[in-house]
């Protein structure tokens, strides 16, 4: 397929609160109980969840963090950079395309733009245990901008 419209017709996409286009394919049937689960989680989780997700370049990921580590597959289209905020206020930047697959971990604050102007990413996600959104937080601009002053222009750019 070449264009973003053709892979967001034929998988079903919907847009994702985040920025991007998504559809959950799996969710596995079996759930680890929340005594199990470490005290960041409220609630009974699936094992693990996956979905595809697809990022056009005039879009953005928006900066959000959740409860688990994430893994990013890529499919198709242009490289895409995943921002990092790291649970001490380090940035860093991870590249999914130039590799095929990345982690990033648990509690991160991150989002994600396409590096090729015109271009898409279609890339896969997969989080363990799975994912809920009671897990999802999407902090504002200005709590951001409070929490990590020396990123304020990737902050600006990753925030509406």
């Amino acid at each position: 397929m070449d264009g973003s419209r053709e892979w967001i017709e034929k998988l079903e996409l919907a847009r994702h609160p985040e920025g991007g286009w998504f559809k959950e394919v799996y969710r596995a049937a079996e759930t680890v109980p929340e005594s199990a689960l470490p005290d960041r989680f409220d609630g009974d989780r699936a094992f693990s969840t996956a979905i595809y997700f697809l990022l056009e370049s005039d879009d953005f990921s928006a900066f959000h963090r959740i409860h688990q580590d994430e893994i990013w597959h890529f499919y198709a289209g242009s490289p895409l950079t995943v921002h990092c905020i790291n649970e001490e206020g380090a940035y860093s930047q991870v590249h999914v395309g130039e590799t095929p697959m990345a982690v990033i971990p648990a509690g991160w604050t991150f989002g994600a733009t396409v590096d090729v102007p015109g271009g898409f990413a279609l890339l896969g996600c997969t989080v363990a245990p799975g994912f809920d959104f009671a897990d999802f937080e999407m902090p504002t601009r200005a709590e951001l901008l409070t929490d990590y002053p020396a990123h304020a222009a990737i902050i600006e750019r990753l925030t509406a």
